[in-house]
């Protein structure tokens, strides 16, 4: 079993995966560290709990987008 250590918002979080699966978790992982910091920047320190639900919408959001334009192109 894979293993990897994330930090986002200057906490550690370590995560187990398949192995082979190591390095696409940590650059998703960055991803979503990104995507609170980003949220920091522009609301502060607004909870560990909040920052993660607001960047978890986000990343869902883009999500959905992308599901679209794939529908929309084979369409």
């Amino acid at each position: 079993m894979g293993k990897v250590t994330a930090t986002i918002n200057g906490r550690s979080y370590r995560l187990n995966c398949a192995d082979g699966q190591e390095e696409r978790l940590k650059l998703v992982a960055d991803y979503l560290g990104e995507k609170v910091d980003s949220l920091i920047a522009e609301f502060g320190q607004v909870g560990d709990d909040r920052l993660l639900a607001m960047a978890a919408l986000m990343i869902a959001d883009e999500l959905f987008d992308a599901r679209e334009a794939i529908k929309e192109a084979s369409d």
